[in-house]
């Protein structure tokens, strides 16, 4: 989008660089930015110090973090968590380019975040001054607005931190057209660019008090009826949410729930969801979209065939999932007309045909997991200690995690072969589980996670945040790690699934058809990272474990740390 340059004004001479940073970071609490994260540099040092003088009065909450792209990430994860937008503050030059991925994840998962980008002033520009390029407008569309604040133009910070505030929220003000409708109103939340250009001298000076602003709420949205129609099921992505499990009831359609959905439970819930479209999707005639599914191929094809209309609950103004036939969106407050009546593909005869090929699945897939109890009781005892000696596979990897997460706890997912493996698994549950499905990368896995973290402890509620991740997404968000002396410790248990290489790949075709020496070499990328030794660098607990019986004792202690389940060895699982 492109940048929104304030005018000078020529009769109001340009505040000072720490006058400026004052009344801009108190405006930005003020209005309500809960969480400030800081990277140390020269030319955003007056934001920087003014965030630290804020925390240390109770205003926000200060995070310092050395890495740009992990910063960047914390305070997405701070965003998921509080719902309320958080700022990363950076110095100009490179650093604003490793905001980029968490500016494109909070974009495409509509989260609110404002990035705070110090800018040498124009004078500086185009003739190669050191740690100088265009700031304004880098991040592309990923970026919903940019404000850019020219160092002749520092007049109104509470105005400038305000607008940030509204437009992070979804307010869409000063567009054409705003007012008169509903949806011209509003957007989703999302990222939004301050960036604000300062001249020598770049700090100094008493503290300057801002003038009075009022906390930002969200804005108005309209409202839309869904109506139940024949041969409909519900698909819950990422971030859908519990209503979707109401809707799915409302309406009289099975629910097929990803695990980062929030909605993995209730009456309509069909377990092994996916697999049983491939059994009876071919009955199907609509098929309610909430949140962003990404998981499933079954999903994905049943969402793109034509002969089936497609209703998204979506996002206003944003891109949307797109059916291959008929395609309707609703955004705003979605009003559910239930079924009053039981008819053909509506209601409970439809729910229990897809319910009931679910069950028998379960049955199929899951007997036989437990020793066989007509045993001796010496018997039980050999076969239950020889089961617990077996090497941890990713099935008991991903159950024993979600299932020694409760709805006080939070669970936090990397993309990577495991998220599929328990979208394949996880039983009905009423977890609240995240993850980065924006743009399903690996990026700054570690980081999001601890942000999670930390507001999840600071709100006062039990419980403990649980990281599930791969190797090669830990290894990729490794500085997420390192938390600075005197900044809060995330209360974070991070349960890394080991196979030393990106195993996902071997769900590709490409396992099947590529050179095995370059598949491995450029795909599946194997390490020989010692995850100990680098868990004592950040100093992090570790513990190690092999089998089955040492992972379930590792999970029973809810204690921050890390947790190497390796799984070597473990032959590859069907297509996911």
């Amino acid at each position: 989008m492109a940048a929104t340059p304030r005018v000078p004004e020529a009769a109001q001479p340009a505040l000072p660089a720490a006058a400026y940073a004052d009344r801009l970071v108190a405006s930005l609490a003020a209005a309500g930015v809960a969480d400030v994260v800081v990277c140390p540099g020269s030319r955003s040092q007056a934001i920087a110090l003014a965030a630290a003088r804020a925390a240390r009065e109770g205003s926000l909450a200060l995070h310092v973090r050395i890495d740009e792209r992990s910063a960047a990430f914390l305070a997405l994860g701070l965003a998921r968590e509080t719902g309320s937008p958080a700022a990363i503050v950076v110095t100009s030059g490179t650093a604003l380019a490793n905001l980029h991925p968490a500016m494109l994840e909070a974009h495409h998962s509509d989260v609110p975040l404002i990035a705070v980008t110090a800018d040498r002033p124009a004078e500086l520009q185009g003739i190669r001054a050191n740690q100088t390029t265009a700031q304004a407008g880098i991040f592309g569309e990923a970026a919903r607005v940019v404000i850019d604040v020219g160092a002749d133009a520092l007049h109104d910070p509470e105005g400038d931190a305000v607008r940030a505030v509204r437009l992070s929220l979804g307010w869409r003000d000063g567009e054409p057209g705003a007012g008169a409708r509903g949806d011209a109103l509003h957007t989703e939340p999302g990222p939004v660019q301050l960036n604000v250009a300062f001249r020598d001298p770049l700090s100094g000076g008493e503290p300057v008090e801002a003038r009075p602003v009022e906390a930002v709420g969200r804005p108005p949205v309209p409202t839309a009826t869904l109506h139940p129609a024949p041969r409909t099921v519900v698909i819950a992505g990422a971030d859908a949410g519990p209503a979707a499990v109401d809707l799915a009831e409302a309406i009289g359609a099975p629910l097929i729930a990803e695990p980062t959905s929030g909605a993995r439970f209730g009456r309509a819930l069909v377990p092994h969801g996916r697999d049983v479209i491939a059994q009876l999707g071919d009955e199907v005639r609509r098929v309610v979209v909430v949140g962003h599914p990404t998981l499933a191929r079954a999903v994905t094809a049943l969402i793109r065939r034509p002969d089936v209309e497609v209703v998204v609950l979506g996002r206003a103004n944003q891109d949307n999932v797109r059916g291959g036939g008929t395609t309707a969106v609703l955004t705003g407050r979605i009003e559910v007309e239930p079924f009053e009546h039981e008819a053909e593909g509506v209601g409970g005869a439809w729910v229990e045909t897809w319910l009931a090929a679910g069950r028998a699945l379960a049955a199929e897939r899951d007997g036989g997991a437990a020793p066989d109890s007509g045993l001796s009781r010496s018997a039980y005892a050999r076969a239950e200690l020889a089961e617990g000696r077996t090497a941890v596979t990713r099935r008991e990897l991903v159950t024993q995690a979600w299932d020694r997460t409760w709805p006080h706890d939070r669970l936090v997912v990397a993309a990577s072969r495991l998220i599929r493996e328990l979208d394949a698994w996880a039983g009905p549950k009423a977890v609240t589980a995240r993850a980065n499905r924006g743009l399903a990368g690996i990026d700054g896995t570690v980081s999001t996670a601890s942000g999670i973290a930390i507001a999840h402890e600071r709100s006062g509620a039990p419980g403990l945040t649980r990281l599930l991740i791969g190797d090669l997404a830990l290894l990729h968000d490794a500085n997420g790690l390192h938390v600075p002396p005197g900044e809060p410790r995330p209360r974070l248990q991070i349960i890394v699934g080991n196979d030393r290489g990106g195993s996902l790949f071997e769900l590709l075709e490409v396992a099947g058809s590529a050179d095995r020496g370059d598949f491995e070499r450029v795909l599946r990328t194997p390490h020989e990272v010692d995850l100990e030794h680098l868990a004592a660098a950040y100093g992090w607990p570790y513990e190690r474990v092999t089998d089955r019986a040492g992972l379930r004792r590792a999970l029973s202690q809810a204690r921050p740390g890390i947790i190497e389940a390796v799984l070597e060895g473990e032959p590859h699982a069907q297509q996911l």
